[in-house]
């Protein structure tokens, strides 16, 4: 098993609570990387609290719209801030790092206003390390190329084709404009090889309707 990288959580040290930032349609997955504009007072302060804790995480989680009696879907991802940049507008651009995921068993509200979850680790402990097991790259690649043409999108090939497995799938399943539900169970599936596997079946539906959508036309 590989670490990520030198800046990484260990599992032991990980808190039983932290700070959560619910944002509908926003997915962070381990080894992924999340750009994030902060600018609500509220979230300014919870930036702030946790660039002073030893960890610097925050977690990420979805509104479940859904479900009235409990407002947020249970797991999310935890972030490391690992880069901030202070505006002069008062804003704060930083960048969350995944490293692991979580289930969430409470929420309250912090100090300052924004949202803190208490969770649990325990299902997702190899999150911490880089999930290497073989995916059907070419179908994979097949069905992407098919999808950005139905989409209209430029890509750098280039650029995509160089990543890893693990950080070609992390990206795709965070930018690709899927719907709340489809990130969530993107975020869920268990492993790398099923949510490349999800991944392209959900690229596929995408493609499908868009057919439909165009035959309708005529």
């Amino acid at each position: 098993m590989t670490i990520r990288g030198p800046f990484e959580p260990e599992f032991k040290d990980l808190p039983s609570e932290i700070p959560v930032f619910p944002l509908s349609g926003a997915l962070l997955l381990p080894g992924g990387a999340l750009p994030l504009n902060i600018f609500e007072p509220r979230y300014l302060s919870m930036v702030r609290d946790a660039i002073a804790s030893p960890l610097r995480l925050i977690g990420m989680i979805q509104p479940n719209k859904e479900k009235r009696s409990n407002p947020y879907y249970s797991t999310g991802c935890a972030g490391r801030i690992s880069s901030f940049t202070e505006q002069e507008d008062g804003r704060i651009l930083i960048t969350l790092s995944g490293c692991i995921r979580f289930n969430a068993i409470n929420f309250s509200e912090g100090l300052f206003g924004y949202l803190m979850a208490e969770v649990n680790w325990q299902n997702y402990k190899e999150d911490l390390t880089i999930d290497e097991a073989p995916i059907d790259r070419s179908k994979l690649s097949a069905t992407l190329r098919q999808y950005f043409d139905a989409k209209g999108f430029q890509v750098d090939w280039s650029q995509l084709e160089s990543c890893s497995d693990e950080r070609l799938v992390s990206t795709l399943s965070m930018i690709c404009p899927f719907n709340v539900a489809e990130k969530q169970a993107l975020l869920e599936v268990k492993g790398l090889a099923s949510r490349a596997e999800l991944l392209i079946t959900i690229l596929q539906m995408s493609c499908h309707d868009d057919d439909n959508a165009e035959n309708a036309k005529h």
